[in-house]
């Protein structure tokens, strides 16, 4: 099994498919948990992580959901390699670094990932294409019940799971929703927006989560709190703001048709030409103009070309995808025009 078995494939959550996928690109839910009597990763000698690793693969190999699944140890990944999967979101920037006694367990569909030794012994993650927060939630709890029959998990009645992070502490649950945001963008209510969802302690981040900036109008909404609330009341709660911002941006759109069309068409038109035709092309250019595509799509203003398909160019652009296309490492502007050289294959350009 390698890292290169996922080139060729398209992630669960990038096929454009599920409820509001039109502004919802995906769903994700994230437990923390630890195993009792171990010191935290971070505090964990070396001989503690090779050990905690060894006994969370064993409890992997005989839980049924992980079958089939793709194991990676980080000290056998070179730093391309850990790129690429960083890109697919199946694991963090801070899992490719001090590899010793790492590793990310991945299925074949990539909806379900599991770093081990990352901030905590176990990272678990389900994502699902479009706005589908419960059946994710259902599924990582299943994956949890299963786990927690093989490992002793670090638990306090008081506290609930223990975390190295104490935000993460009581349900140690992060439910995040990927959403797409031009029109609100355009309209300039994005501010307004994110401003009422952090005063209800909710966080917005960029397209790669903590630590990042928003790219091509996406925000990655997701709970602070996870301490005195049940798993179900969390998930509530984010579906119900979700809905509201949902609602938001779809009357925003609705508004730009109405008000701005000739400059919506224009502003998406351009964008597709020049995609189309670069034969240069920075990452960050591309992800601004493939938003812009993304909308055309979703509105249908562009209708030879299918949402999926833009999905998978936001990824497949990344500069470890270029490389593993390639076959080799690439230089800056190497990725550039084989970056351009991508686009136009895929979009049918000149």
């Amino acid at each position: 099994m390698s890292v290169d078995d996922f080139i060729n494939q398209t992630g669960e959550w990038l096929k454009g498919t599920g409820a509001h996928s039109n502004i919802v690109m995906s769903s994700r839910v994230r437990l923390a948990r630890n195993l009792a009597k171990v010191p935290f990763p971070n505090k964990a000698r070396k001989k503690e992580l090779t050990d905690v690793l060894e006994t969370v693969l064993a409890a992997i190999n005989e839980t049924e959901f992980f079958k089939k699944s793709y194991i990676f140890k980080m000290t056998e990944l070179d730093n391309v390699d850990k790129q690429f999967l960083i890109e697919r979101h199946l694991m963090s920037h801070e899992h490719a670094t001090q590899p010793d006694g790492k590793a990310l367990v991945v299925s074949q569909e990539e909806v379900l990932a599991l770093m081990i030794n990352e901030e905590d012994h176990l990272r678990i993650q389900v994502m699902q294409s479009g706005f589908n927060l419960d059946e994710t939630w259902q599924i990582i709890n299943r994956i949890d019940d299963g786990l927690s029959e093989k490992l002793g998990y670090a638990y306090s009645i008081n506290w609930g799971y223990l975390t190295a992070c104490p935000t993460n502490t009581g349900t140690a649950m992060r439910g995040s929703i990927m959403l797409h945001l031009p029109a609100l963008v355009m309209t300039k209510q994005i501010n307004k927006v994110l401003a009422a969802i952090a005063k209800l302690s909710f966080a917005s981040r960029g397209f790669y989560g903590e630590g990042t900036q928003a790219s091509g109008n996406f925000y990655q909404i997701s709970n602070q709190v996870s301490m005195g609330q049940r798993e179900e009341d969390v998930i509530q709660n984010i579906n119900g703001l979700i809905r509201q911002v949902i609602e938001q941006e779809e009357q925003a759109r609705q508004a730009l048709l109405v008000q701005n069309k000739s400059m919506l068409e224009d502003k998406i038109f351009r964008s597709y030409g020049t995609l189309k035709s670069a034969h240069i092309i920075s990452s960050q250019e591309t992800v601004e103009l493939l938003s812009m595509v993304r909308l055309g799509v979703d509105l249908e203003v562009l209708k030879n070309i299918d949402r999926k398909s833009i999905n998978e160019l936001f990824i497949m652009i990344q500069p470890a995808h270029l490389q593993k296309i390639e076959g080799k490492k690439l230089t800056a502007s190497e990725r550039d025009a084989r970056r351009a050289a991508l686009i136009r294959q895929k979009l049918g350009g000149y």
